[in-house]
Parts: C-alpha cells; structure tokens; sequence
C-alpha cells in the first residue's frame, strides 16, 4: 500500500499535528530500512506501513500508529531509542521500547520476513507436524513478556499483533518449515490473544491465516465447501433478511440487518465440537441485527421466537452476562420456514463496535489522552487477570497457564448470592472455589450445585449455582494434582496447589533443621549463636534457608558444624567443654609410642570401637579421642597436637545414642523397651 493511501485512511478527528507525526515517522522508517527488503523482495519500509494501516483501521491514536511506523528501527537499524525519544519523544520511544523488548527474540517466534541483512542466520530446524504447537516450541520467555506487557500498555500488544497480522498475510514467501511453526504459534497464541482483548477484526483473520498452513487439506475442504454453496446461500440469505425485515417493522422494531459472515476456522472448530461434517452445520446461514437498543434486543428476540421455533440449547444471553473480554450480544438460532436453522446475533451499534475493535473500541480522541470509563474497566480486568500470572517465575509454565485459564472457552457460574464468575470451560468445583478465595480452595471439601450434592470432579456448566463446602481447618489433598482424577483443571488453582504444599514442606524442614542443628548445640555445650552471620558465611540469604537445606539434606550437619567451630570463641568453648579424663588409663586406646597415657572418648562425635579415631592432646586431660571425620577435627588448626591412636583391648562399654523414627501408636515405648532388653541392652 502507498503510504499516500495511509494518510487518506487516517481516522477521523486526527488533527494536522497528529497527521504531521505520522508523515515525520513514516519518512523517518523510510530513510532507516532504505535498502532493506523482505523475503518477497519487496521494500522493508512496505511492511511498516502495512502495520499502520492496520492499526488505522482500530482507530489508534497518532503515537501508536507512529510507533508502528518505527516498530522494527531499533531491532534492524542502527537507530537507538535515544533517536526515537529526540525524534518524537517520551510517549513513541515508550511504545517502540516495548515492542523492541518483544522482539528480542529467536526469528522464528517474530514471524517475519525479515530484512535481506539478517537473511544469512542458521536455518531452524525441522519441526514435524505432531510436535508443531509444544509449549517447548513457542519460546515461553517471550511469550510471557507479551502477556505482561498487555498489562502494563495494551497499545505495546496492538502493535505486536498488527505486526503478525502483516506477516501471518505474507507467510507464503517464507520456507514451508517456518510456515507451519510461525502459523501454529499464531494460533495457539495471538489469535486467542487478539481474542482476550475483544478485537474480533484480528481474531478471525488471524484465525483463518494459521489454519490455511497448520491444516491446509481441511482448509481446502471447507473454503471449497464454502465457495461451492455461495450463490446458494446468498440467495437464501436476502430471503431471511427480507422476513426479518418484514417481522420487526410490523413490531415497529428499527433495525439494521446483514448477513455475518462464517469464518474458515470458526467452521472447523464447529465441526469438531458437533461431530459433524459441513453438510450438517446449520448455523452457516448466519444473519446479525443492530438495533438501536438493550430493549429493542430483547423485543427483537422475542418476536423471532414467536414466529420460528427456537432450536435447544443454542440460546445465549450475553449482554445479562458478558464475556471475559466484556463482549455482549444476544445468540439465537431458529428453525426458518424451509425446516432449516438459521443463526441470529442481536445486537446494539456500541456492542457491535465493541465487538469488532474490542479493547480499541474504547479510546477517546481527547485532549491529555483521557480514556471512556468502559476502556479504564477493561484494562483493570486485563491487569488483574494479569497480576496472579506475573508470580509464576517459570516461563512454559506461564505460558501453559495462560492457555489453559485465559485463552480456553468460557463457562458463567454464579456464587450463592447471585455474583457472576467466569471460568475456562471444563472447570470443576475445586477450580471455582480457588477462583473465589485461596483459603475457600484449600479448605474445600465437597461441594452444591443448584442445590444438590456433587463429586469434586464434576463439570460446571454456563448458570450453575455453586456453594462450596469447607472445612474449619485443613489443606488441599496431593490426589488434586492428579491429571488422571480430573479434580483440578485450572493452572491457577494447580499454581496455588502447589504454592501450599511447598510452603508446607519448607516449614515442617524448617523446624526439622532447626531442631536439629539446636539439639547439636546443645550437645557441645554451645548457647548463644549468632545464625545470621553463620548464613550469610554459608552464602544463604537468610538462616530460614539455611535451616530448611538442612531439614531437607542439601546441607549436611557436619559442613554446618565445620563452619560453625571455625569461629575462635566457639573452639574455646568446645575446649572448654571436653570429657574430663578418667582417672586411669585405658586399655581400650592404644596410643602409638606413649603406653599409659590418659584417653577420654569425645561427645562431640562418639567413636565407637571399629571406627577410624585420632587423639587431640588437651591441655591437662590427656587425649580426647575423635572419629576422624568429627567436623572439629577436620577443622582443627594446630595439627601438631593430633595423635595416632589405636583400639587395644576393648572390654567397657560404650554409651552410644540411638535415633529411632517410627509412626505414633499406642504401645510404641513399650515395644521398643521390650527389644532393646531382649538384646540385653541397658537404657
């Protein structure tokens, strides 16, 4: 497209110093890619203005259609956002950052057909048609900043999508393999994306485009299908339109009525969802009335109910309760005069806008940049929608989370008093209580809906009345995280799940390694311990981490000890704190080249005859025997006070401590003294 027809495209109300910031970009990205081409052989600069054109059509603000201008500069020229920022300022630089930071990814993610410099990278590999959609194939990390950046500006994401959108248009110049990939992540991605933010004009095309690559033979099937029945179902449909027409002005209903066109994709997903084949699809025949009000709506559907029966289950009031992404209309589908269904949208002018711009629908060409009301909701719901996501650190799992919570297809349940939750389709009732409340989740343990009694696992539908039973106290079951029990089918309430049981864990190894390393003090004697500098000296952030590596094995007791006895007060201590020796020598030790000399067993480490012992000559005492792998020995400084010893003749006994775990039971002490006294052992 010329960029003349551009500036004729402009939205209404632009003034001449917004045209003037779009001419200045466009002239700005034209000198920046000069030279540069795409895959197609056409100029670089095309694709810019391509971008913009499609970010005119939502009606955007000049900025955002100046950053789309500019969106790849910085990511292909050796133009820097300091030249941005001096150029066109704070609010453009802003917006091309974001859309840069995007983008700082491996090509194939980007989607593009990218400049003729960058044409001389590595090949991707082959991806086979079972792989194409993994998560692994998507690059997460991306994909996650994507999401959170629609968070922090949905205009960064419009740009992003309006970028795919062009290249999702132009995929046929890339090689077949990165077709099939860039298609897939399409539309696993940025359809369901566009989507989320109501923007039904990308959704579909986007939508469309992915599955003539992912799927081209069912792509063929149902375009030919589609071109095949066309004059047919031309004709059939200004015979409905007419008696529509007919039926509302004998009701003085005003309304402005079209035949809607059914979408490839939309169709196929249709027909896996009935089983069917494209013969079958009633809804096909698809008309839409814009009426000049919610009354009018509602008159409007109930003289199309009087006149041609309505067909079961294919009524759905969306303007009562709106979808997740604040779309409203009212969906009928009829049994016409010729025996077949026809489908019927009813809707207002402003729904219809929102429905066909979305999130873009709302911006108001005013002075400091003030949005609708309405726009200010919906950014709201798309941060706090957000929020929970933002504290998943892992980006697949991010990734899988919001695929499976926030793309899925919707179910309305209502709380019992009447408010109104949406969840993915297929959510249970474990999911809608955590939805509800963390605690409520935890807590849960059965559960109503519409009054009766139902399983964990049961499948909530669009109207249900849920109310959660709870326990005063408890925590979720590890059964929840079962895939093959179906309890749990959110990512949210898995994430929250798993938040628990690991909380639980660090604190039952807290106070395990804690009472360990306490009981280990106490036994040598040591008070007061400094343990934030112990910690730190250990490279841990706090002792609480220090203790739970403990508690869970990652840190041994002995390298806590070794660390902990290098401290020179805590040697004396320890010193201090040796066995007094006996009175006579002992046989038991044999002290190479010194017979008769004083010997005391250690309490620090408690060597037992058969273990592997050194001596440690202590002031006035004698030698105080060691194992040889006692943390103090290890860690002794004055090696020359360390003495070869020997196990002689071994007649005394040796106190040794015993560490039994065993699960509580009425009679356990009993048992245990009785065992010990068979062997003869005194306690």
């Amino acid at each position: 497209m010329p960029f003349e027809q551009l500036m004729e495209r402009l939205p209404e109300g632009y003034t001449p110093a917004d045209k003037e910031l779009v001419a200045r970009a466009y002239a700005y990205a034209e000198e920046a890619h000069r030279g540069q081409k795409r895959h197609s052989g056409e100029p670089y600069v095309n694709h810019c203005i391509a971008v913009a054109n499609i970010l005119s059509e939502l009606k955007v603000p000049a900025e955002v259609i100046a950053a789309g201008l500019l969106h790849d500069t910085v990511e292909d020229t050796p133009v820097t956002l300091a030249d941005i920022r001096r150029e066109f300022g704070d609010n453009v630089r802003f917006l091309v950052d974001g859309v840069t930071k995007l983008t700082h990814l491996p090509r194939v993610s980007r989607g593009d057909q990218h400049a003729e410099s960058n044409d001389n990278e590595k090949e991707a590999p082959h991806i086979e048609p079972a792989r194409l959609g993994r998560k692994e194939d998507m690059v997460p990390e991306t994909l996650r900043k994507t999401f959170l950046a629609m968070g922090e500006d949905v205009r960064v994401v419009l740009i992003k999508l309006a970028d795919r959108l062009h290249n999702m248009r132009t995929l046929g110049h890339m090689p077949e393999h990165k077709q099939r990939r860039i298609a897939q992540e399409t539309l696993d991605i940025f359809a369901p994306l566009a989507n989320r933010l109501g923007i039904w004009q990308l959704k579909w095309e986007l939508e469309d485009l992915s599955f003539r690559y992912v799927q081209p033979e069912k792509y063929k099937e149902i375009a030919g299908a589609l071109a095949e029945k066309r004059p047919d179902r031309e004709r059939q449909l200004e015979e409905i339109k007419a008696s529509l027409k007919r039926l509302l002005d004998k009701s003085n209903i005003k309304a402005e009525i079209s035949g809607r066109p059914k979408h490839i994709y939309s169709i196929y997903k249709k027909m896996q969802k009935k089983d069917t084949v494209f013969s079958r699809l009633y809804d096909v025949r698809a008309v839409r009335l814009i009426v000049p009000d919610i009354p009018s709506c509602y008159a409007a559907l109930g003289v199309i109910h009087i006149t041609w029966r309505p067909v079961p289950d294919e009524f759905d009031d969306y303007i009562a309760a709106p979808k997740d992404n604040h779309y409203q209309s009212l969906h009928t589908a009829v049994m016409y005069d010729d025996k077949r269904p026809v489908e019927i949208q009813i809707r207002t002018q402003e729904m219809h806008m929102s429905a066909e711009y979305g999130i873009a629908a709302h911006w108001r060409y005013k002075e400091g940049g003030k949005h609708d009301r309405q726009f200010e909701e919906r950014i709201k719901d798309l941060r706090k929608m957000m929020d929970w996501g933002g504290e998943v650190k892992d980006a697949a799992e991010f990734v899988e989370s919001m695929q499976s919570d926030v793309f899925r297809d919707r179910v309305y349940i209502f709380t019992p008093r009447g408010d109104a939750i949406d969840l993915p389709a297929g959510s249970t009732p474990i999911d809608f209580a955590y939805h509800v409340h963390t605690d409520i989740g935890h807590r849960c343990r059965g559960a109503r809906v519409n009054g009766k009694l139902v399983p964990l696992d049961h499948e909530l539908k669009t109207g249900d009345q849920v109310e959660i039973l709870t326990a005063k106290r408890g925590g979720p079951s590890r059964d929840w995280l079962n895939n093959n029990l179906g309890l749990v089918k959110t990512q949210r309430a898995r994430s929250k799940i798993r938040v628990w049981f690991k909380k639980l864990e660090d604190e039952q190894n807290l106070a395990t390694g804690r009472e360990t390393f306490e009981r280990e003090l106490q036994r040598l004697g040591i008070g007061q311990v400094n343990f934030e500098k112990l910690a730190r000296e250990l490279g841990y952030k706090t002792p609480d981490e220090m203790f739970i590596d403990l508690g869970t094995g990652e840190l041994s007791l002995s390298k806590l000890i070794r660390q902990f006895s290098q401290d020179e007060e805590i040697k004396d201590i320890l010193e201090a704190n040796a066995p007094a020796a006996p009175q006579k020598p002992t046989d038991a030790i044999e002290v190479v080249g010194l017979k008769g000399m004083l010997a005391s067993m250690a309490k620090c480490c408690n060597p037992m005859p058969g273990d592997q012992i050194v001596g440690y000559i202590t002031r006035g005492r004698g030698a105080t025997i060691h194992r040889q792998d006692c943390p103090n020995i290890l860690q002794a400084k004055d090696r020359e006070r360390l003495l070869k010893v020997g196990w002689g003749h071994v007649e005394q006994t040796f106190p040794i401590p015993i560490k039994i775990k065993a699960y509580d039971r009425e009679g356990l002490l009993s048992d245990i003294s009785y065992l010990l006294a068979d062997e003869n052992i005194n306690i």
